[in-house]
């Protein structure tokens, strides 16, 4: 298949569980549990993903897949075979609590570049979706960044980890952030922060994140004109587009100042 067709059929695989993901809300009736001691799961995010990967495996069969409830082994993400990268549900805790900032995230990743991304909500109505090199739209329309070019003056969008002992150190980085930029911004949906980004509603993004929360996303920001990287080198042997520890997305023009910024906090030399 071509780019152009991987992506169609990606979307329309995105739409589609995005509607059994809204008539599951309003069936009413989630059956939550709890993964890895303190993250939230419900059986929707389940039966979504089962939809999601039989999908894929009928119309790609033997390409691998990160799917974050039914195949999460990472062990692929060295490879550069085929792999798609899938969030049933970005914002299962969203999802649970009946807030809006909720997605399906899927991507195509070949030889460790993703190539294809499409990101749905289907609570605000909105599709996002890029192929690599040729641009990024919501709803089919061309989409950017924003022109902040001050620190001083952009929203940052940022996300903490479930493990409560793990955010504490974060809260240096959210003093430095609050002092000097205008605000932040925690809407507990990786994928939908990065396309915020993309569209401009967001100028700036840090966190540390699964594959699957982000490799859609990523690619639609950089497409929409954002620079992304990290806050530190990224080990040997994993694509740099696939490692979600300290990933940094920004407007060009605050991406070092807030590299810069978020380093010093982490040294404690910000007060």
């Amino acid at each position: 298949m071509t780019l152009e067709e991987r992506l169609e059929e990606a979307t329309r695989i995105a739409h589609e569980a995005g509607r059994r993901i809204k008539a599951a809300r309003e069936g009413g009736s989630l059956q939550r549990n709890i993964k890895h001691g303190n993250e939230l799961v419900t059986d929707i995010d389940v039966a979504v993903d089962r939809y999601i990967s039989e999908q894929l495996d009928s119309l790609f069969p033997g390409e691998a897949r990160l799917t974050e409830e039914l195949s999460p082994d990472r062990h692929d993400l060295g490879d550069e075979k085929p792999l798609w990268v899938v969030d049933p549900i970005d914002g299962t805790v969203n999802f649970a609590h009946g807030h809006h900032h909720v997605a399906v995230s899927i991507a195509w990743v070949d030889r460790g570049r993703v190539q294809v991304g499409v990101v749905h909500a289907p609570f605000l109505e909105e599709t996002f979706t890029s192929i690599r090199g040729r641009g990024a739209w919501c709803n089919d329309e061309p989409i950017s960044v924003s022109g902040t070019r001050e620190l001083d003056s952009s929203l940052i969008g940022t996300g903490f980890p479930y493990d409560r002992d793990a955010r504490f150190p974060l809260l240096r980085r959210l003093h430095a952030v609050l002092e000097n930029c205008r605000d932040i911004r925690r809407n507990g949906a990786a994928a939908l922060d990065l396309c915020a980004v993309a569209c401009g509603r967001l100028d700036g993004y840090y966190e540390s994140s699964s594959p699957w929360d982000f490799a859609a996303g990523l690619l639609i920001a950089r497409e929409a004109g954002a620079r992304t990287g990290h806050v530190y080198e990224c080990p040997e042997g994993i694509s740099a587009e696939l490692y979600g520890e300290n990933l940094l997305v920004c407007t060009p023009e605050i991406y070092s100042p807030l590299k810069a910024l978020i380093k010093k906090a982490d040294s404690g030399q910000y007060r």
